[in-house]
């Protein structure tokens, strides 16, 4: 749509702006002109040409909400009225308009995203041991009590020895500001944990987990660890210790585990960080739904 004259004015010095003293690649540049002219067409075709002077705050959520409406996705919409801020920024700074419509304007809350879920059976291959030396009985354990208790790695790497109680069936986790829950241990997690202390050696040290001279490991190896076990397991689309707790939390909720439960599970403070995997689970089962339910309306 041809740009009326007040428009192409600001574009073209919003956009020199950008290359001769932003130092913008032309890339860049191109970029901010698309979704710029993007917005120029929203202007023209559904505020009748409104003059920049007389934009408004709600024309700017206007245009927002037409851009989802569209199809784009929250990443794509928040860009686009980044690029607004700063073009109406840079209106009022040069004195071409008096007033800002676009400042303190935020785009929509981004989608969180998990990793790719590890499914049960990928789990039950990474943690099986590879051989009876201290290294493969070490780090089965690890994958068996980051995935059994669901732990962040920082909580891993510093269980004591004190912290597990074999004969209650329960370990102590110290989470996030040092905010301590009590979680069950798992009979296979458990298990896992005493046939690794049964040959780790070094007696006087209290931490559980111990690299090979016997110091307490780090987040960093632990993550080595993980990567490494995880990346043997076909088809496994996460290497990382949290792809675990992940798993975790969703194959508890899939086999009907309560949301305010695994809400304690996990350490989450507000109710809001769990409901994500009630999400993951819900279109996993969709998924499921689609390709096996003859009566889906999915496409064969």
């Amino acid at each position: 749509m041809e740009l009326s004259p007040e428009y192409r004015r600001a574009l073209v010095q919003f956009l020199d702006y950008l290359k001769k003293e932003r130092g913008y690649s032309f890339h860049t540049v191109r970029s901010y002109e698309a979704d710029l002219k993007q917005f120029f067409d929203f202007c023209a075709e559904v505020l009748n040409g409104k003059p920049l002077a007389q934009i408004e705050r709600s024309d700017i959520r206007d245009f927002a909400g037409a851009v989802m409406r569209y199809g784009y996705t929250g990443k794509s919409t928040a860009r686009k009225l980044s690029v607004l801020r700063s073009f109406f920024r840079f209106l009022t700074v040069t004195g071409v308009l008096e007033r800002n419509p676009a400042r303190g304007i935020k785009g929509p809350p981004l989608e969180r995203r998990l990793p790719p879920l590890l499914t049960e059976f990928q789990v039950h291959e990474a943690l099986k041991p590879l051989d009876e030396s201290v290294r493969s009985l070490r780090d089965a354990a690890i994958l068996e009590t980051l995935y059994g208790s669901g732990l962040r790695a920082s909580e891993l790497v510093g269980l004591n020895i004190q912290d597990i109680d074999f004969a209650a069936e329960r370990i102590r986790v110290l989470g996030k500001g040092g905010k301590e829950r009590i979680l069950p241990l798992g009979r296979k997690e458990a298990e896992a944990i005493q046939r690794y202390l049964a040959v780790r050696g070094y007696p006087e040290e209290k931490a559980v987990f111990l690299n090979l001279r016997g110091r307490r490991l780090t987040t960093r190896s632990v993550q080595h660890i993980v990567r490494r076990a995880l990346s043997r397991i076909s088809g496994a689309g996460a290497t990382n210790p949290h792809a675990l707790r992940h798993a975790f939390a969703t194959h508890l909720l899939e086999r009907g585990a309560d949301l305010r439960a695994v809400q304690e599970l996990l350490g989450h403070a507000s109710l809001s960080s769990t409901q994500i995997y009630t999400h993951l689970t819900v279109e996993r089962l969709r998924r499921i739904y689609d390709k096996a339910h003859p009566r889906s309306g999915a496409e064969d």
